[in-house]
């Protein structure tokens, strides 16, 4: 009853603040920068362009008070179920050290870590080498969503310029992906890893299983010491033909979405080295710490998941575009989509009931400035509001020129036009002080104003290096479980991934050629549409 009264004391700030625009409330409030921004070492978030002011962020601070955010916090951090549906806890944080738990295998982290950190030097010196016993110079990675998408974020994030095998990755079933990725490669020169939990993914096996043959049709029986595997089916492994030793495991307590910080994150330790790969493990702890001690008012997670449920809640907006502006971050958005819509995509409550308020928004985005040449016309001046998170670095990774400096200039620039616009009274003065004729003022005023009103947050550090991206994912990991316990949602498990699957196998059979009678009348449609475009 509490956190229901907490909820419906936000609709009346939230009706008092529609009206008012941002201009407005920076106007009655020069300082909303220092109201409304938060630091943790050289992290700021910056939420004054939300259309927030203190009244809003009390209520919403004793909503998150309500919803028992702090105990949900600190029963994840102490080994509870709080992944309920399956019965298990959420551990990625004992896999960095933010945390350890008295639970089974949390032990055995630090000698899993060092076993698979070693294979990757291992790999990038030369020590493990190919068949003919010259370094590898290659190393595919096949995996999907969470097997996919954190290493290969991570790896072009931090990787770059650290000297090691060239990584590449490989998730759609689609052949066309692996033929793309090795019709340049060498399989002499080059390391597969497959990564499954249960060494049964359909995608993932398929893939493993085409690029066995192409290995073996270069290697013979020499391909076998040319592939890993991250999976804890150490059997079915052998019987594939990668030994134990090859073989690194993590425990069911992870979930796919949160576990590059485990052997998951291997090919991020060959592409990156081990040093990086603990200071990513580092930066993840450093914030681990904060969101585990920090008042709710000076916590950066919890602020983001409060200005996300005043956004998707209290005012109605179902979308949030993620810009970085680092291109090295260019595959930040798509990592952050997973873990925010499939941990947070539910209809129902811890309990099993209908949830009461909207939740998981759709979550997109490319890295700036591509993006403003791109959808930021919708974004601007489109007739729906679109939150957008920024995030930019001080320095950059890769000085050149002026480049950097201009690079800031866009992401600044770009919060204020969203947040302030251009009214049709300052278009009008622009035009005419550049000598515009009158007609033509009149013709083109109302295309080139811009509304404003537009709300963004701003997320700046030092530099990008491999402790600021584990502190960037750890924040946002954090901000989706804040989320969650606002709603009364379990973000760790994933059925909604399930369905697809399982019909996927029944339907396979009639793409091949079976009986396809049971199937509803469009898919037997498609089905016979699909055998004739075949011949």
């Amino acid at each position: 009853m509490t956190a229901d009264a907490a909820w419906r004391a936000l609709a009346p700030h939230a009706d008092r603040l529609r009206p008012l625009s941002l201009r407005a409330l920076f106007a009655a409030d020069a300082g909303r920068f220092a109201r409304f921004s938060a630091s943790l070492d050289d992290l700021t978030v910056d939420f004054s362009k939300e259309k927030i002011d203190a009244g809003a962020w009390a209520a919403l601070m004793a909503l998150a008070r309500a919803a028992g955010v702090e105990a949900r916090r600190d029963a994840m951090a102490a080994g509870a179920a709080v992944n309920v549906t399956e019965g298990r806890p959420a551990l990625h944080m004992a896999l960095r050290g933010g945390c350890a738990p008295d639970v089974a295998g949390v032990a055995e982290v630090a000698v899993a870590r060092d076993r698979f950190l070693a294979f990757a030097e291992a790999v990038r010196g030369g020590a493990y080498a190919a068949d003919d016993g010259a370094p590898f110079t290659d190393v595919i990675n096949i995996g999907i969503g969470g097997s996919d998408l954190g290493p290969v974020m991570a790896t072009r994030a931090i990787a770059a310029d650290a000297g090691g095998p060239r990584a590449h990755f490989v998730s759609n079933v689609d052949g066309a992906h692996l033929a793309d990725v090795t019709r340049s490669l060498d399989p002499r020169r080059t390391l597969v890893i497959a990564a499954s939990k249960t060494f049964t993914t359909q995608e993932t096996m398929t893939n493993a299983v085409s690029a066995r043959d192409w290995l073996r049709a270069a290697l013979g029986a020499g391909a076998d010491g040319h592939m890993a595997a991250v999976s804890t089916n150490i059997p079915a492994c052998a019987a594939f033909g990668i030994d134990e030793s090859r073989v690194f495991g993590f425990w069911d307590w992870v979930g796919g979405r949160y576990s590059l910080w485990g052997a998951i994150g291997l090919p991020i330790a060959i592409a990156a080295g081990a040093e990086r790969f603990r200071a990513l493990l580092d930066g993840a702890a450093a914030m681990d710490r904060h969101f585990l001690s920090a008042p709710l008012e000076a916590n950066l997670p919890v602020i983001l998941a409060l200005v996300g449920v005043w956004r998707r809640n209290a005012m109605g907006w179902p979308t949030v575009a993620l810009i970085p502006y680092d291109q090295r971050l260019e595959r930040f958005p798509a990592y952050v989509q997973q873990l925010d819509m499939e941990s947070n995509g539910k209809r129902v409550t811890l309990d099993g009931l209908p949830v009461a308020h909207k939740t998981g928004p759709v979550i997109w985005g490319e890295p700036g400035t591509n993006a403003q040449h791109s959808f930021f016309q919708l974004i601007h001046q489109g007739t729906d509001v679109i939150p957008v998170d920024f995030i930019a670095a001080a320095e950059p990774v890769a000085p050149l020129g002026d480049h950097h400096a201009k690079l800031l200039a866009n992401c600044l620039a770009q919060s204020a036009a969203l947040a302030f616009g251009r009214t049709k009274a300052e278009v009008r003065a622009g035009m005419a002080a550049k000598g515009v004729a009158a007609a033509e003022i009149d013709r083109l005023a109302a295309h080139r104003t811009f509304p404003g009103d537009r709300p963004s947050t701003t997320i700046l550090h030092r530099r990008l290096d491999a402790f600021a991206l584990g502190r960037l994912i750890a924040l946002y990991e954090h901000k989706v479980f804040a989320q969650a316990a606002l709603w009364g949602i379990n973000p760790f498990d994933q059925w909604g991934v399930e369905l697809g699957k399982v019909m996927a196998g029944e339907v396979l059979t009639a793409v091949q050629g079976g009986d396809a009678s049971a199937l509803d009348g469009s898919t037997q449609g498609l089905l016979a549409r699909l055998a004739a475009l075949r011949g």
